[in-house]
């Protein structure tokens, strides 16, 4: 939990985080290699450098690592783990649903596991889905519509095959869907990150929530117009938060821009660790103040009650978790979490 310099105490959900396994033990080829460099890319571009890492440590962290990096020196309450799987790159999945959940289990109450699912597997796809709901319960999902498959590079939300699959999500009661809509990786394609098919599929299932990572990062008007016509599309701030410290006037622009088009209610906080560790995002965005030209511009301001709702309130609501009773079980802990 975080607590701020007056003493109030923050809830923190962190809605998208990895236990990710990079390291050339797992990479199947030179592409598991070229993805896991540009994500120490972004780390070192536009981390603090009293936040950086060796690439050792990146490329894969242990049980223990990750529990002292979001709960012990790091402010979460609780993180939500994505999935991402990446076989055509990762011999064992680069963020598989069964080895997060080991360490869920680690842990019980701080971690929420996401599963994941390739339309493009037809059949077997739907299946695994139903797998994933019966074996682990799962509530949401991650899409990653660049992931490579055998000759295809790509698909798109609107696809015959992923209605399908949203359509069992929607039945079996999966209603959060995570998209990866942000920047490229590589090797995989800019373009089949583009957020047109958000449009169609948040209309087209209203049930749905539609949770666009990196908040379509660079594409953030096309997914802003989407967006406030779209009452079950959000926003998650991973990717777009580390510029606060790197570019504070451009992340000024961003959270500015998200506050006049779709409001604080659709704003989710998001550190993508282990890119980065929340402490300092929290602590940097607590802290944090729209350039007054720009915030007079949009007619927005960035109020303490608002961060509180970004930080974890938005979200809990999205997975029906009740923040009152969630704070009484974490303080019956025997170790004692928060950062001050």
């Amino acid at each position: 939990m975080y607590k701020t310099a007056d003493g109030k105490e923050i809830f923190v959900l962190d809605c998208h985080t990895h236990f990710w396994n990079g390291s050339p033990e797992n990479q199947r080829n030179i592409h598991g290699k070229q993805f896991i460099d540009c994500f120490y890319a972004y780390h070192t571009g536009l981390s603090p450098k009293e936040q950086l890492w060796e690439k050792a440590r990146f490329e894969k962290q242990t049980v223990e690592q990750v529990y002292q990096d979001l709960f012990i020196d790091g402010p979460d309450d609780m993180a939500i783990i994505q999935s991402t799987y990446l076989r055509d790159f990762y011999k064992e999945g680069f963020s598989s649903i069964e080895r997060s959940t080991q360490l869920a289990q680690v842990h019980p109450g701080r971690f929420i596991v996401n599963g994941s699912f390739d339309p493009r597997d037809g059949e077997k796809a739907l299946e695994y889905i139903h797998y994933m709901k019966e074996t682990f319960d799962i509530k949401g999902v991650k899409m990653y519509t660049a992931e490579w498959h055998g000759e295809s590079r790509g698909w798109k939300l609107t696809d015959p095959s992923a209605y399908k699959c949203f359509e069992l999500c929607d039945k079996l009661g999966i209603r959060n869907i995570h998209v990866h809509k942000g920047p490229t990786i590589r090797p995989l394609s800019k373009d089949a990150f583009a957020v047109g098919d958000v449009d169609d599929a948040a209309t087209d299932f209203q049930n749905l929530n539609w949770i666009i990572e990196h908040c379509g990062l660079p594409r953030l008007d096309d997914f802003c117009w989407i967006a406030t016509q779209e009452s079950n599309v959000y926003a998650g701030l991973a990717v777009a938060l580390p510029f606060i410290h790197s570019r504070p006037r451009y992340f000024g622009e961003i959270i500015s821009e998200l506050l006049f088009w779709i409001g604080p209610d659709k704003i989710l906080f998001g550190s993508d660790y282990a890119i980065w560790t929340p402490r300092w995002l929290v602590e940097t965005f607590w802290n944090f103040q729209i350039p007054q030209d720009i915030a007079q511009e949009r007619g927005v301001q960035l109020t303490d009650q608002i961060k509180e709702q970004i930080l974890g309130l938005n979200a809990a609501r999205l997975y029906d978790i009740d923040v009152a009773a969630k704070r009484a079980e974490l303080a019956q802990s025997p170790i004692r979490f928060a950062a001050e």
